[in-house]
């Protein structure tokens, strides 16, 4: 039996795409190992799964000065020597990273045994962790043709995010009688990330007014972040976070407006659905998210406003506009090559080892 290594963690972003894999692996004979770090997310996440999972030590290199600079080093090296043995012990004949600092030890450690390694870069630049993990890659899988020129030639492939394939089976009146909806008005669904988003959410809820006129809102706003005196109100839910439903929700939704990250934005191009992006802002983060939303509106998969163009005007316009014309970004979106992404991906892993 061929067996592989899944790595990954830190954030859900590095874990839920390896989860998304799982099915199919398992439907192509894998032994199935994964590494993490030892006290990550990631491990709850996988054992859970009864996946076999193997802790090592892990640290991160910040552009920034910290203390742990200074010894972070040494875990990275602690984690080196752990994956190595790891390695030798499980004997896989391929490995898969999803990124983020714990998969750095993993990949230096199958290349030192000529393992060959499968690399997903969810972004339109890699972050720093693949950076490093790049040179030893035997092939770079990533999310946007403007990835491919930023990577060595012949190493990257157009593949998209392995997504859940759960969010594909929904029901739209399962969806519409648990939010109390009816099927005569069209439906909103707001997505600001796990955490929600203050800015999301505030622009949302300014003109909630006027969007209930002529929709019906879907609100996931995170966690601490329901506005309690919307409660009650006619055509509006919210919800701080939702997990079992969250494909009858997908199913029953006409619009999305949702930030950018790249594994949001994936689910959403598989799903089809016309969706307006409000990247966050280059002031909070490296501006992957406004990279990533540009690519998708020049392939005509979405609608994009930036935060620092949010009025209550134009985010009205936006919406109204989105409708009129969404079946222009429904036909985009199943026009995409991206629609298979996990079949791609394990083509790859297959020619790897050949």
């Amino acid at each position: 039996m061929k067996h592989i290594i899944l790595t990954g963690g830190g954030t859900a972003g590095h874990v839920t795409p390896n989860i998304a894999m799982l099915p199919r692996l398992k439907e192509a004979g894998y032994q199935i190992s994964y590494i993490g770090s030892i006290d990550g997310m990631e491990r709850k996440l996988i054992e859970e799964l009864d996946i076999p999972y193997y802790g090592i030590h892990s640290g991160k290199l910040r552009r920034y000065f910290d203390l742990k600079n200074f010894t972070d080093p040494f875990r990275i090296l602690k984690g080196i020597h752990e994956a190595k043995s790891l390695m030798k012990k499980l004997k896989p004949d391929v490995v898969f990273s999803k990124g983020g600092f714990v998969s750095v030890p993993v990949v230096l450690a199958a290349k030192s045994r000529k393992i060959p390694v499968l690399i997903h870069e969810s972004d339109m630049t890699p972050g720093l962790a693949n950076k490093l993990s790049i040179p030893s890659a035997t092939t770079v899988c990533c999310n946007f043709p403007e990835t491919i020129s930023a990577l060595p030639e012949g190493k990257a492939v157009v593949t998209g995010t392995p997504i859940r394939q759960e969010l594909k089976e929904g029901n739209a009146e399962r969806g519409r009688s648990f939010c109390g909806f009816t099927a005569d008005k069209p439906i909103i669904m707001i997505i600001g990330g796990s955490l929600g988003s203050a800015v999301v959410n505030d622009a949302v809820r300014s003109i909630l007014p006027e969007l209930l006129k002529d929709f019906q809102v879907c609100h996931l706003c995170g966690k601490g972040k329901l506005d309690q005196s919307l409660i009650g109100t006619p055509g509006y839910v919210q919800y701080e976070y939702i997990k079992q439903e969250l494909p009858d929700l997908f199913a029953m939704s006409d619009l999305l407006i949702s930030r950018a990250g790249a594994n949001a934005i994936c689910e959403i191009l598989a799903l089809s659905k016309p969706n307006l992006l409000i990247p966050l802002s280059a002031k909070a983060s490296r501006g992957d998210q406004i990279l990533n939303a540009k690519s998708f509106e020049k392939q005509g998969y979405s609608m994009v406003i930036e935060e620092e163009e949010i009025t209550d005007e134009s985010l009205l316009k936006a919406v109204k506009e989105l409708y009129e014309n969404r079946q222009t970004y429904i036909d985009a979106m199943n026009s995409s090559t991206q629609s298979d992404s996990i079949g791609t991906i394990l083509e790859l892993i297959e020619k790897a080892q050949k």
